[in-house]
């Protein structure tokens, strides 16, 4: 029987803790989802690394937005990086492009050897590039241990086309991690239509805010969908259904 790899993408200890215990196999450690993930602070990776003993791959992105960035942003991704080996953690998850839409190999190559013996992954900035064949091979230049993809479209089950022709493509390579809307419904579904070997997911659901005192004049939230008084928190029952339907797919 084909088992997958699992790949939580968490903001909190919480989550960790419940990506464990649903049987996750790694934590992408992000802060600010609600723009694509940036890098997590100093604290939340020690915290992390201490409640957690699953692999721990923080994000190594110093804001939202592309995938350009200027020497100083690079500095300090190169200085995120040697804080992340310090902690002791597994990995890290990296993205550059260029201006025409390439990805940036020199200096994903620059990070990837600044990074070990940690692992790295290429994230999703490879789905803004202007040829997916093509930036399959330079990451793979780039020493890159895995891609973690939606097939180029907003959803993996979307892309999940080009998914499995980058799985085919890259014969083993490296490894091909398929994300964005992956829930319990239709983890099968694309396990089936993909064939990929990884998978990733918030497995997150919004758990009600302890506050009893809730100003009715003041938003400070605003975003449609996001409740106000709602915290993400990854749910172990969804990450063991993601997994039970991702590892039955793949074995159909």
């Amino acid at each position: 029987m084909k088992t997958i790899t699992l790949e939580i993408c968490a903001t909190s200890v919480a989550s960790c803790v419940a990506a464990e215990e649903g049987g996750a196999n790694r934590i992408e450690l992000c802060d600010n989802l609600l723009e694509g993930g940036t890098t997590p602070s100093y604290g939340m990776i020690a915290a992390v690394r201490e409640k957690c003993n699953l692999k721990i791959y923080p994000i190594i992105r110093p804001r939202g937005g592309d995938f350009l960035y200027d020497d100083a942003e690079f500095d300090i991704m190169k200085r995120d990086i040697e804080t992340c080996k310090q902690l002791g953690c597994d990995g890290v998850v990296i993205g550059l492009l260029t201006a025409d839409g390439k990805v940036d190999l020199p200096r994903t190559t620059e990070l990837v050897n600044l990074a070990k013996p940690m692992g790295v992954t290429f994230h999703r900035a490879f789905d803004m590039t202007d040829d997916p064949l093509q930036a399959l091979e330079d990451v793979i230049a780039s020493g890159c241990e895995r891609i973690l993809t939606s097939g180029q479209r907003n959803t993996a089950m979307e892309g999940a086309a080009l998914i499995r022709e980058l799985v085919d493509k890259a014969g083993g390579r490296i490894r091909i991690m398929a994300g964005s809307g992956l829930r319990p419904h239709n983890a099968e579904a694309l396990a089936k239509a993909s064939g990929a070997p990884e998978y990733h997911s918030t497995a997150r659901d919004y758990v009600e805010s302890g506050m009893v005192y809730r100003n009715p004049d003041v938003s400070m939230g605003g975003i449609p969908g996001v409740p106000e008084y709602g915290i993400p928190v990854t749910q172990a029952p969804i990450v063991r259904a993601i997994r039970e339907g991702a590892e039955a797919g793949l074995n159909s």
